[in-house]
């Protein structure tokens, strides 16, 4: 089995004169939950396209599950499911008519599918009722339900929670946990909810402008998020001594010029400065610091552009 599912290599399109993609190179770990994350008309869904075959680009390559011609990428195309700008639905149709209408399209053969991804998705019990009076997360869900179909390897997600609410969107976020967790399937998702990508995804890419700005795991982005209380005192070594003693934490620093960085008790900074106090050091300096994730992909991005932010949506 390959590590990765998805290896792109200074992929680029471009339309007219306008640079929509510019030699992106990323890599999707198989068993991961990879969170695609950038403003609307950043890129992520011309790259979707490129890799599913909507578009085709104007320079770089890419692999899928290992394979990089023409012929064995589109054999390796059947190994996914996808849902771009909104899933394709029947709205006269009811859930399971839907399912079956994808299923001859896609030339699955047999029915058993359909009752099986239904239940997957919790569908299973809307009977005759037409797709056009589901609720938007019932339709995301049958969306989901679709694009699981012939049981894929990698899941394509573009913006699947959008006009979501917040209901819906922890429906749609445990689903894919468990897709993820239970049956193995590697999930690409792009959005630009970075607080609903921090609660789902595995590792992260940022792009903007067209161009990757970088990767990391969950747990780098956590550790360059991490908050800590910046004390600067008198006496540096006297002080790591006293932390480490009164409050039995070695989660510090001291850094070159003799600030320490306290990731312990940053919760209770009054406790803090009164044990250094107390044992007669001066305090010059004590804040708590650390960036929250908004800030962070704020500043990866060079800050707010034209008015518009990522959206920071807590469910």
């Amino acid at each position: 089995m390959n590590e990765y599912v998805l290896t792109t290599n200074q992929l680029s399109k471009k339309y007219q004169e306008n640079m929509v993609l510019n030699k992106v190179s990323v890599k999707i770990k198989n068993g991961s939950i990879y969170g695609f994350i950038g403003q609307n008309g950043a890129g992520k869904s011309t790259l979707i396209r490129l890799i599913t075959g909507l578009a085709y680009p104007s320079s770089g390559t890419f692999e899928l599950f290992g394979e990089n011609n023409e012929r064995e990428i589109i054999e390796a195309r059947k190994r996914i499911g996808t849902i771009i700008e909104g899933p394709a639905l029947y709205p006269q149709m009811t859930a399971a008519e839907n399912l079956e209408a994808h299923r001859l399209l896609k030339g699955i053969p047999g029915k058993a599918c359909i009752e099986k991804t239904l239940r997957l998705v919790g569908l299973q019990n809307t009977e005759k009722k037409k797709v056009k009076n589901f609720s938007l997360g019932m339709k995301q869900r049958l969306g989901l339900a679709i694009a699981l179909l012939g049981d894929p390897e990698f899941l394509i997600l573009d913006e699947p929670i959008n006009g979501l609410d917040p209901m819906g969107v922890v429906e749609i976020r445990e689903l894919l946990k468990k897709l993820n967790r239970e049956y193995g399937i590697t999930i690409l998702i792009s959005s630009h909810i970075l607080s609903e990508l921090h609660l789902l995804a595995t590792d992260f890419g940022i792009i903007h402008n067209g161009e990757l700005l970088e990767q990391l795991s969950a747990k780098e982005l956590h550790e360059k998020c991490q908050q800590y209380l910046h004390i600067k005192v008198d006496e540096p070594s006297k002080a790591a001594t006293i932390i480490e003693s009164h409050l039995s934490t070695q989660e510090f620093e001291v850094m070159p010029d003799g600030t320490i960085k306290l990731y312990a008790s940053v919760n209770a900074p009054g406790k803090v400065s009164k044990i250094l106090t107390g044992e007669g050091l001066v305090i010059e300096q004590f804040m708590p610091m650390g960036e929250d994730l908004e800030t962070y992909f704020s500043n990866r991005i060079g800050g707010v552009q034209h008015g518009e932010l990522i959206e920071n949506r807590v469910v």
